[in-house]
């Protein structure tokens, strides 16, 4: 919170723009793409790693390296076909949706795969490991790329070339690229179940936020609701008191009341409805009230503050004070004769809260009025501060009153302890 002063409403920031973005992202065709590239490069970029592996365990690691980096781009150009698919049919579509659509884009990108091993057979490099292998019937055979040779005792080598797969006949091939789609098949649908939980992560997270941001800012209209209930109220009751003064001819009285009111008004009319500010600050606007009060009741009204210096900036919403002092004035000052001492005292509580106790001695006793659920029927008095204290601070704030035992009438308040300006 800001000092409370000329405060703007707090309507966004640019944190919240960038969740609006983040989320308005997740819900458009390709808005996400930096997410989907990352994702992308990150799964292939693992099998490159275990490729490099398995390389680095023959004798020719830089020919199957050289084979493997081709399979390796097209399965990136593969995958971003699924995700082109997906984010470019499913825009802001269910994730039961757009998970059918990736389960057809990943088989389609599986046969895909199957058909880029035909087309690049041709491209591939011979490799030079060989494979020696002894058979239980005696004879060595060694395998190098397409060629296997059989070593025979006391005949010539039997050397036999395997076929390239394009000049299998059309029902091997299709057998071939089955086998081949049906173990692809799994990766492909292992990426677009990590980007689809990515995608329903962020919207789950873009619904709570939607809905703090929903229930901030109810908060923030109950509290203004509840703030703009005091100046109304208080300048009836003012307007009414300087009339009486006028009608009386107390000229000089109702033009130095005059002059409070404008001081006061022009002070609490300038701060922000649901800002905080500090202890001092809200003392201030009192000693302004009070002052008007003093003007009405001259003998009658004695005021007396207690506010430790450690206290003076600990946070409250502004103007909280306002409506038990009215209320102190209404039912304890303006209904007896007899002197009465408003006193204002602020203690700290424990760790992390402090109290403010409002008492009003002498006189006649404030009316408890209750209704039941914990405030008192007093209009915009007592129920409005409980009910800002609610909105404001929830379970962390308290707000007890009753009469005292000497015929007067307390108020006390108790707040979390937060010395900060932010």
């Amino acid at each position: 919170m800001g000092s409370g002063r000329f405060a703007s409403p707090p309507l966004w920031d640019n944190t919240g723009a960038m969740l609006m973005m983040r989320e308005y992202a997740t819900r458009t065709r390709f808005g996400d793409w930096p997410l989907a590239l990352k994702s992308i490069v990150g799964f292939w970029l693992f099998y490159a790693v275990t490729i490099v592996a398995r390389a680095y365990l023959g004798t020719d690691p830089v020919t199957m390296l050289r084979n493997k980096m081709l399979v390796v781009l097209v399965g990136v150009v593969l995958t971003g076909g699924v995700y082109l698919t997906i984010s470019g049919l499913t825009p802001g579509a269910t994730i039961r949706k757009k998970a059918v659509v990736a389960g057809l884009a990943s088989f389609v990108a599986s046969w895909g795969m199957a058909g880029s091993f035909f087309a690049l057979e041709y491209i591939y490099r011979e490799p030079k490991e060989a494979f020696r292998y002894q058979t239980r019937e005696g004879f060595v055979i060694s395998e190098k790329g397409h060629t296997l040779t059989v070593e025979r005792r006391a005949q010539e080598p039997l050397v036999v070339t395997w076929p390239k797969m394009a000049e299998l006949d059309a029902n091997k091939r299709l057998r071939y690229a089955a086998d081949t789609a049906v173990v692809w098949v799994f990766f492909f649908l292992a990426w677009s179940a990590f980007y689809l939980a990515n995608q329903a992560q962020a919207e789950a997270h873009g619904a709570e936020r939607r809905a703090a941001r929903a229930e901030s800012a109810a908060q923030s209209a109950q509290v203004r609701a509840l703030r703009y209930q005091v100046n109304p109220h208080f300048l009836f009751n003012t307007l009414n008191s300087l009339s009486s003064l006028i009608i009386a001819g107390r000229a000089e009285e109702a033009e130095a009341m005059v002059l409070k009111l404008s001081t006061f008004f022009r002070s609490s009319l300038t701060l922000d409805a649901t800002a905080d500010i500090s202890l001092a600050e809200e003392i201030a606007l009192q000693r302004l009230y009070l002052d008007i009060e003093k003007v009405r009741f001259p003998r009658r009204l004695k005021v007396d503050f207690d506010i430790p210096a450690e206290l003076e900036t600990a946070r409250l919403p502004a103007l909280l004070l306002q409506p038990i002092v009215e209320n102190a004035i209404k039912h304890a000052v303006s209904q007896t004769r007899d002197k009465v001492t408003l006193q204002i005292v602020a203690r700290e509580a424990g760790p992390g809260r402090f109290t403010i106790e409002i008492t009003n001695t002498g006189g006649r006793p404030a009316p408890a009025h209750g209704n039941g659920n914990g405030t008192v029927g007093t209009g915009v008095g007592i129920a409005n501060v409980c009910q800002r204290l609610s909105a404001r601070f929830g379970s962390l704030a308290k707000c007890a009153y009753g009469p005292r035992g000497d015929g007067g009438y307390s108020v006390l308040l108790t707040l979390p302890l937060d010395r900060s300006d932010a």
